[in-house]
């Protein structure tokens, strides 16, 4: 049986939905054009008024905007509403530059809560499911988001936060907790500290976990599975967009729908900003066309993936996003090769290895250094000296032939790589890249 928060809105035909976004489009456009400034010199500039956008084809003639226009305008350049109608900001985790704030009025935060039901039903839940939220609170948007959106399912809501794991575990068991929602690195943790426990996923209710904030593949999603004997489900979202629910997984579990009527995507060529056809691999791009406080249009989000139109089996009809494959700005050039972390870990869970690794990339005498250090089981661990070498050499094999580099692979002892009860720290770049250059 299929489940659906707002059926006449998520099963709408194609070209319902394209009247929705034509007719949003033109209001917000003008209201941007009139009420940000930022974005109207970017407008002048291109030589395009509001009056020249009369549908979504006429998306591609407006200026992009990306994370440096939203530091550069920090913290009030982009607010589209008086700040007096702003109840509320959420902010990005980043770690370079002036973070990113995040407005909301009080509207933009229901339609926010609503796009995260809309994921939560999607995953089965109802007015009598238990939604554990262990994804962090304040200024981080996983807690507030998945919150907001438990509470308008009717859930009974356990806002949880990350960390103190144990005690996850044990109100998870005490309230008979059925859906989880957390990043799934930290799933994986819990999934670890259930079995140090001597509990197995028999001993827990969880049917469904909500999982986003960071990369993951199908081998992690099997894994989590199997670990907690749920169904492991995808959820999308930006600090400057909204947060999680911006797309969301279904039953499928092959792609997540965009919940087109409050966003439109486009894919673009990372390099060119060429628009590219539905189905090509590029940069995914949003345009806000309901938020009131932190209008964004035509956001680049620096996430490869790919969108296509589908005749999805569970009903729904916007358009579904693949997985990230990337990022066009946080991928690692290493000796001239492009390496995502996410194919390190694909390897590694297709060989039967664990999700905990960590890449340290350094530079010496002018030359990369690439290492992957990966945990390994208590009795892989207890091999003879000979044997790690060789299923060091094998991994070192394996990701060659993925990423076309060799990397040194180091076999580790369980524990050993520190754990995050947030979002994982996978990468440590230890280059000092020259950030300045001057020519003379």
């Amino acid at each position: 049986m299929n489940n659906y928060f707002r059926q006449e809105i998520e099963c709408a035909p194609i070209e319902k939905i394209k009247e929705i976004q034509n007719e949003k489009l033109v209001r917000q456009v003008k209201r941007v054009y009139e009420n940000v400034e930022y974005y109207r010199n970017l407008m002048d500039e291109k030589g395009v008024k509001p009056e020249d956008i009369k549908s979504t084809d006429d998306l591609h003639k407006l200026p992009f905007l990306t994370k440096a226009d939203l530091r550069d305008a920090y913290p009030y350049g982009l607010l589209g509403t008086p700040l007096s109608e702003c109840v509320r900001i959420q902010s990005t985790s980043g770690t370079t530059g002036k973070r990113v704030v995040a407005f909301y009025t009080q509207n933009d935060i229901d339609l926010w809560e609503e796009c995260c039901a809309r994921a939560i039903v999607a995953a089965g839940g109802t007015k009598d499911d238990v939604c554990q939220v262990a994804y962090g609170y304040g200024l981080f948007t996983g807690g507030p988001g998945l919150n907001g959106g438990s509470h308008k399912v009717g859930c009974l809501t356990l806002p949880m936060s990350s960390g103190n794991t144990e005690r996850q575990i044990q109100f998870m068991r005490d309230l008979h907790s059925t859906i989880i929602c957390c990043t799934p690195s930290y799933a994986v943790y819990i999934g670890e500290v259930l079995h140090k426990m001597g509990l197995t996923a028999d001993d827990i209710d969880l049917k469904a976990g909500i999982f986003g904030a960071e990369p993951w593949t199908e081998e992690m999603r099997q894994s989590i599975e199997k670990a907690l004997g749920i169904k492991a489900y995808d959820i999308y979202g930006l600090t400057e967009i909204s947060g999680p629910g911006v797309a969301f997984e279904c039953s499928a579990q092959n792609g997540m729908h965009i919940n087109e009527d409050h966003f439109i995507a486009e894919i673009i060529d990372p390099d060119t900003g060429e628009v590219l056809p539905e189905g090509e691999k590029g940069e995914l791009v949003f345009t806000c066309i309901d938020k009131e406080a932190f209008p964004l249009l035509r956001y680049r989000t620096r996430d490869i993936c790919v969108l296509k139109h589908v005749n999805c089996p569970c009903g729904r009809t916007h358009i579904k996003m693949s997985k990230p494959l990337g990022r066009s700005d946080d991928m690692l050039i290493i000796r001239g090769v492009n390496v995502f972390p996410s194919q390190i870990e694909t390897v590694l869970l297709k060989m039967g290895y664990t999700a905990n690794y960590q890449i340290v990339v350094d530079r010496v005498s002018s030359t990369d250094t690439f290492d992957v250090y990966v945990e390994i089981s208590e009795e892989q661990f207890s091999d003879t000296v000979k044997e790690l070498t060789a299923m060091e050499k094998n991994l070192a094999g394996a990701l060659k032939t993925m990423l076309g580099i060799n990397p040194a692979v180091h076999l580790v002892q369980p524990g050993s790589i520190a754990r995050s009860e947030g979002k994982a720290v996978r990468v440590i770049d230890k280059r000092k890249l020259i950030d300045n250059v001057q020519l003379k």
